[in-house]
């Protein structure tokens, strides 16, 4: 099941404040709208309106992951999820989910640290063994992306943002770059052709046209190198390793 950005932040703080607040929950749209809003605990931080809230949980009842109720004395609409039973997820799955969608990528430790109010996590090993279970769903929710120079722990990202969304760019680009498949490297420019000078009643010959075993041993190394290359930028990308940072490690 692949979201917009704002069906994934919506759909987070239903989550985020079923499990923190409980008495104040299912919420109304302005209590959604400013979940949605706060400056805490989000990333990106975004400002949407009361009726972009209510066009995005109509989406949701759609798509059949929330519900609008109205409870027995009371005047106005309330808004709820339903994601456990849509998607099979247990508590410590959906707390996961949660600080995911609405943070963007995060390690093991520091998903441990926000969702001591969602649910205990016993110790890091059961969330590395919770990020594991849903990444090796037959449909992936979650994803290992490795880490970044200076860091002391791989990174993990939700899977459900549609890359085809317009507003994805508004999401950590972390999260971003990795819903989009990477694009395969540009082909290597064949270098021009060399041009003999020009002499007396002699013309122009080019060195495609008259190679010697120096140049064509030049040229085989260059176009292996070139392959050694794109297979590198290729590994990174999958690894999320900057190549440029490999370039500048001594040694």
């Amino acid at each position: 099941m692949l979201l917009t950005a704002r069906q994934i932040r919506v759909l987070g703080c239903l989550i985020e404040k079923e499990r923190t607040t409980p008495d104040g929950y299912p919420l109304t749209t302005k209590a959604l709208a400013t979940a949605c809003n706060q400056k805490t605990s989000r990333d990106p931080v975004v400002n949407y309106s009361a009726a972009e809230v209510d066009s995005t949980m109509l989406e949701l009842r759609d798509l059949g992951i929330a519900r609008t109720v109205k409870g027995d004395g009371h005047r106005s609409f309330k808004h709820k999820h339903v994601l456990p039973d849509v998607m099979r997820l247990d508590d410590q799955e959906l707390a996961v989910m949660a600080v995911l969608m609405l943070r963007g990528r995060q390690s093991a430790g520091e998903l441990k640290t926000r969702t001591e109010r969602y649910v205990g996590f016993p110790d890091l090993h059961t969330v590395e063994a919770t990020l594991r279970r849903l990444a090796e769903r037959p449909e992936p929710l979650t994803r290992n992306v490795g880490r970044e120079s200076g860091q002391s722990q791989d990174r993990w990202i939700h899977l459900v943002l549609d890359p085809d969304d317009p507003s994805a760019t508004d999401l950590p680009p972390a999260v971003a770059s990795a819903a989009v498949p990477a694009p395969p490297p540009p082909p290597v420019a064949a270098a021009p052709a060399e041009v003999a000078p020009e002499r007396s009643g002699a013309p122009l010959v080019s060195s495609a046209s008259a190679p010697t075993p120096g140049r064509e041993r030049l040229a085989a190394l260059e176009a292996e190198v070139a392959e050694l290359r794109a297979l590198v930028e290729s590994l990174c990308a999958e690894l999320g390793v900057d190549p440029a940072a490999l370039e500048s490690r001594p040694g």
